[in-house]
């Protein structure tokens, strides 16, 4: 049966142990693996969608079938996706396979950087800290703008003509 609270000092007690008890369930994360020890995770930015499967590895990157110098040509696009590992200092001990579809390279740069953040918190959830302050585990929901009617674009209008 609930204790009754007469006080503040018994609220605060009560607090306490609430705390306590949430504090040891938040640290009891388990790691999600399948039999092949890979963890899973889908990322998404703009409109580029990327399933990606991370295991213990040599740091071997591979896209739709391709390595990631085939995939992405700029620099700027691999760095994006080699970011949550050298922020959990990691840099090259996992293999990555994804497959992306959707969206422009920028986006699905950025869509496989979400789903290794994620796949990178389930295999070792005492990550999560890290790559949450870094801002990785959250999704970018900014997309672009509709067309609106009347516009030549969404905020751009036709050039006007006094004569």
């Amino acid at each position: 049966m609930a204790e009754k609270l007469e006080s503040l000092k018994d609220l605060k007690k009560a607090s306490a142990k609430v705390e306590a008890v949430s504090s040891e369930v938040a640290v009891a994360r388990k790691p999600k693996k399948d039999k092949l020890g890979r963890s899973y995770a889908t990322g998404k930015r703009k409109d580029a969608v990327a399933r990606v499967w991370i295991k213990p590895g040599k740091g071997n990157i591979t896209i739709n079938d391709k390595s990631i110098d085939q995939y992405f040509a700029r620099p700027v696009l691999k760095m994006i996706i080699n970011q949550p590992f050298e922020v959990a200092n990691r840099v090259n001990e996992f293999d990555v396979v994804c497959t992306v579809k959707g969206g422009g390279l920028s986006g699905q740069a950025g869509a496989i950087k979400h789903g290794i953040s994620k796949a990178l918190n389930d295999f070792e959830p005492e990550l999560r800290a890290v790559l949450k302050k870094a801002g990785f585990l959250t999704r970018d929901d900014r997309t672009v703008e509709r067309k609106k009617y009347g516009r030549a674009k969404a905020r751009r209008s036709y050039q006007f003509s006094k004569r």
